[in-house]
This record gives structure tokens, sequence and C-alpha cells, in this order.
């Protein structure tokens, strides 16, 4: 472990003329292949010996060797410290020699190539984007006659554009990609470049060239013929684009044939052994994601849409599932996209834990995608809205209304996305309409969610989410009819697409309005379906207004037991909560609610819980005449 490289080479040419290592090639070519499995043994080595490594390539350059192996040596050395120490200037160096050197050589494509790849990535993760772009555009100029080359650079560059939000430089890129692909005849890549750019298309809510881009990739990927998990891989790519497609815009009724036929994809992919023979065409040499990524994207589309659609238990089956798998992926696999896969995961889950009742376990999720995104600059920076997001909806669960309002002020600042931006917006209103004294606030977001005109976004779950807003301010002013108007479109929408928490909250709502008006058998025809709805889901506070109401309701109608039956069901629920928000509260997670800037902090001091919760929950939960006129504003908007 002490040996230099010069020490090292001397030794090995000393081994090499006293004739103990035989051999029928030349003696240069001797030294190399050994200083080179002497490098490989140490890289490979449980644990890896990455000092030992690097001294035996460096050893190579003692023996003056041939500009082919000190180009190659010089990419294995950048390669080495890249990869596996934080030496990046060492490493810098030898790829820039690595790259400067083989672009003089002829025949030399591979060496030169991926000296250009691993040098950009150095410059990227050194924050140089500018030293990058140019450094791949001139290999990406220089490799139109090595298809595989030629068709990696141009995905690496779209990807950096990607990553700087410039979608329309991507989408030229991969478009130039995917006419190279055709010319070079590789249907397969052509379909890869296609489908990607399809994605980026659909994150710039560019529907009109969506929809051809899409149809065209679907007949490429039904007419290719080749290897099965390829063709496998690109059936799941389009099926995932589709599925998203639809989840964004709320369909989530209409998206269930795409899924079904995603979820039947990756069962066949998972039946398919890997073919190790190589693709004749060299630039078919490309894959998508891992077999076992794809299955966990599978589960998380899963997740999404059991989440829209109001199957709670089954958000939380495939979550278990998903995370489960991630967990074993992460003990091989370093990949970056797992942690984004997690982070996606954990943030359905926890808005199915709100709607749940287990506030306290919600929390601790939270504070877990914290620390996962304070482990990844990118990963907070793209996630932070969501998480400001989440904490909101935790404030309006606890009924801390003031730091609710923060979170969802900060998260509209840091969003530039406009169907994150509705949701919070809708959310923020529903804040102020508990408040019931911001009016002047209160109005204007209105006015920018306003579902009969100009609504900003396509997704119909989110319209239907404004109807219902529009049906609750109406109801708290005592318009009754212009609520049943609003909350009567919120059902026509949440039952075309099979919206089943917004069904629920439409439903006990306008039972509520019924009740009010004197309409005892109307309110009940609303409310019980409400009630086996909300059970369904579960949804824990429409269960606990639905009870709350039956109670009075069977009491009009004369109905004794079946008011003491639902009576006694309202008394569970609110200790349940009570409970729930006992502890959640207890918990050091909880001064979460006060972060609206910059990093966390790595350690949070434990707060106790605000003194009024206690006297709050015990009259919400016993004192049912006094809560009577607020508890239907305990809702969090679907």
């Amino acid at each position: 472990s002490t040996w230099q490289p010069s020490s090292l080479a001397t030794a090995l040419k000393n081994l090499l003329l006293s004739g103990k290592m035989a051999s029928n090639v030349e003696a240069p070519e001797r030294w190399y292949l050994a200083l080179l499995g002497f490098a490989e043994h140490f890289r490979t080595s449980s644990p890896p010996k990455i000092r030992l490594c690097v001294h035996c390539l460096q050893a190579v350059f003692q023996f003056k060797p041939p500009q082919r192996i000190e180009a190659r040596t010089h990419l294995q050395l950048g390669s080495v410290l890249y990869h596996h120490t934080k030496n990046s200037e060492l490493a810098r160096s030898h790829l820039e020699k690595a790259w400067f050197i083989s672009q003089q050589l002829p025949q030399f494509e591979d060496v030169k190539f991926e000296a250009a790849s691993i040098l950009s990535e150095l410059f990227c993760q050194q924050n140089l984007v500018d030293s990058a772009k140019p450094l791949l555009r001139k290999a990406i100029q220089i490799s139109q006659q090595t298809p595989y080359w030629h068709c990696r650079l141009l995905f690496q560059l779209a990807q950096l554009h990607t990553l700087e939000k410039d979608l329309v430089s991507a989408c030229d890129l991969l478009g130039v990609g995917a006419e190279y692909a055709r010319v070079v005849g590789s249907e397969y890549t052509r379909a890869l470049f296609l489908l990607s750019k399809g994605m980026l298309l659909l994150m710039e809510r560019k529907l009109a060239e969506v929809h051809p881009l899409l149809t065209l990739c679907g007949n490429i990927v039904e007419n290719w013929q080749g290897n099965p998990i390829q063709k496998e891989s690109l059936r799941v790519f389009f099926l995932v684009l589709q599925v998203t497609h639809y989840l964004d815009a709320g369909q989530v009724k209409s998206v269930k044939p795409c899924l079904k036929q995603l979820q039947q994809c990756i069962q066949t992919i998972s039946t398919l052994h890997d073919d190790e023979i190589l693709p004749s065409n060299p630039a078919d040499l490309f894959h998508w994601l891992p077999k076992e990524h794809m299955c966990v994207l599978v589960y998380l589309v899963t997740v999404m849409h059991s989440m829209q659609a109001g199957y709670l238990e089954k958000a939380q089956k495939y979550t278990d599932k998903a995370l489960m798998q991630l967990e074993k992926l992460k003990m091989l696999d370093c990949s970056p996209i797992l942690s984004t896969f997690q982070v996606i995961l954990l943030e359905h889950i926890i808005m199915c834990r709100l709607v749940t009742g287990h506030k306290a376990t919600a929390l601790q999720e939270i504070s877990q995608v914290c620390q996962l995104c304070q482990q990844s600059p990118r990963l907070f920076t793209n996630h932070a809205a969501q998480l400001h997001t989440l904490l909101g909806l935790y404030c309006i669960s606890v009924n801390c209304m003031d730091n609710a309002e923060a979170q969802f002020t900060t998260a509209l600042r840091l969003t530039t996305h406009q169907e994150l931006w509705t949701y919070i917006v809708t959310n923020l209103a529903s804040v102020y309409i508990r408040e019931g004294n911001r009016h002047q606030e209160l109005y204007s977001l209105l006015e920018r969610i306003n579902p009969d005109h100009n609504f900003p976004v396509s997704s119909h779950c989110l319209r239907a989410a404004a109807f219902y807003i529009r049906g609750l301010l109406s109801f708290f002013q005592g318009r009754y009819n212009e609520a049943k108007r609003f909350l009567r479109e919120t059902l026509k929408m949440s039952n075309a697409e099979d919206l089943n928490r917004l069904t629920a909250c439409s439903l006990v709502l306008l039972g509520h309005i019924f009740y009010v008006l004197g309409n005892h058998r109307e309110s009940n025809n609303m409310v019980v379906p409400a009630m086996q709805l909300a059970s369904k889901i579960p949804d824990m506070s429409v269960q606990l207004w639905s009870s709350a109401l039956l109670k009075d309701l069977n009491k009009a109608l004369g109905n004794n037991m079946d008011a003491h039956e639902a009576a006694q069901m309202h008394q569970n629920f609110s200790q349940q909560l009570l409970q729930d928000h006992i502890a959640a509260c207890s918990l050091p997670e909880h001064n979460l609610i006060s972060w609206t800037d910059g990093l966390l902090s790595k350690s949070k001091p434990r707060m106790a819980p605000p003194p009024a919760w206690r006297a709050c929950y015990e009259d919400f939960g016993i004192q049912w005449k006094l809560a009577r006129k607020s508890y239907c504003r305990d809702r969090t908007v679907a």
C-alpha cells in the first residue's frame, strides 16, 4: 500500500526482464496488460482499493507509452477519479488530456467520445455548464460516422438542456436524433428519441404537438420487430406517457384502459429473460430504464391514480410495495431517479394519511421527504414547492390556519407548474373561507380560478374542485340555491371521472344545505351515500361530518336508535381525530410548520403542543351544538 507509481513500474520492469512473466505478446504490451490487470483487480476488490488502482494506472506513464495507450490511460484515470473520489480537478486534468490526444488519432472513437461524455458530466457537476455545452456540440459534430456515440451524445446534450429548463432546445435535439436514427435504420432508437420528445412536450403543455407525436410513436412501437424486452420497454414508456397525461388532466376514469395495459405490460417484462445477444445495429444499443426501475415506476403511477380516484387503501398497498422495492434497489444502485421515485411516492402517501386521519404519520413522512431533499440540491429545488404544499395541508388538518397560509404562499412563490399553482390556490381559498375575515384576498383568488371562465388549466379534477370551493363559499354566505348549483356541477364532473373524494365532499355539503333548509329526507338521501363512500375511501373528516349530520337528521325524523348509532360513530371518529391530533402536535417535527425559507437546519428543538388544541377538540367532539356552524369548514380540498 506504500508503493508509488515509479517504484511499481521499476519492480514490474525487473520482473519482466528476469523472464518470470511468460507471454507470447511483445514486452511493451506485457507491462501494460500487467498494470491494467493489477488496476482492475484493485478496483473490483471488496472493498475497492481505489488508491492502489490509481497507482497502477499512473505507473503506465513511467514506460513512456504510445499515444493510444497514453490517451486510454488518461481516460481510465479520469473515470476512476471522477466516479470513486472527490479529486475532481485531477479527474478533469486526465479527461482533458484524453480528449485532446484522442482527437489526433484515427479510429479511436470510443476513447475520444467517452472522454467527452464523462468530461461534460464533470463540468456539469462543477456548475460549468457553459463549458459542457460546446464540448458536447463538438463531439456531436465529429461523431456522425459513429451511430452509437452520436445518439448517446445527442441524448446527453438534450438532458443538459432539460435540466436547465430549456425544453425548446432539448426538443430540437431529440428531433435531430429521431431523424438521424431513421437514416441509420434504427426504428427502436428513433422511438426512444420521439418518446423523450413527447415527454418534454407534455411538460411544456404543447398538447397539439403531443397527440400526433404519440400516435406516430404508437405505430412505430407496434410495428417494430426486435428484442422482446426492448419492445416491451418501449411500450411501457409509451403507456407511462399516456397514463400521466390523463392523470395530469384529472381524468381518472378515462385512464383506466391505459393503466391496465401498462400493468399487463410490466408483468410481461418481468417474465422475460434478458437476451445477452447484442443488437446488430450499434444505434440500437440503448436502454430506457432497467426492468426493476420500470416496475417501481408502474407502482408509482398506480399510486397516483389510486390517490386521485380516492382508493386510498389501494394507494397504501402499492406504496408499500414500491418503497420496499426501492430500498432493495438503493442498496446496489445509487441512481438519482430512485430518490425521485421515493420522494414522489411519499408525497402521495402523505396526502393519503391526512385524509385517513393519520396526521402524526404524515408529519413524520414529510420530515423524511425533507431529509431526502437535503441530500440533493436538485431534488430540493424540484420539490420545495410540493413540500410547502404538504405542510400547508398538514397545517389545515391541525387548525393552524396562519401557518397554512404562510406555507401555501411560500409554495406559490416557488412553483412555476400551472397545475400545482392551481391546486395551491384552491386550498388557500379554503383557508380564507374558514378564517371568515379575508374577503378581499379570497375574492382575488377566486377570480383567478373561476371554473366558469378562463380556468387556468385543463385539469378536470381541479376544475371540479374549483366548483366545490365556490359552493362552499356560497353555503357560508347563506346563498343556498347558488351553492347547490355549484355543488351539482362538482357532482356531475366528479361522477364522470370517478373522483370519489370530491363526490363524497359534495354529497355531504349538499346534505347539510338541505338540512338547513328543513328538507330532511332529501338531506338524508345525500348524507347516507356520502357516509358510505367516505367509509370506502376511507375519509375520516367526511365520516365525522356525515355522522354528525346523521345524528341530527335521525333525531328530526324520529329514528332514535339510528340517531344513537350515529352519535356513537361521531364520538368514535372525534376521539380518533383527537388522539391523532395530540400525537402530531407533540412531535418535534411539528416545528416544520414554521419553516418558510431556505434549507432546513439539521436539528429541530421539541416544541410543546399549542395550549388551545385540547379545549378546541373537546368542544368539537362533545358539544355538537356549538360546533354545528363550523364543522363543515374542517375540510381539506381534494
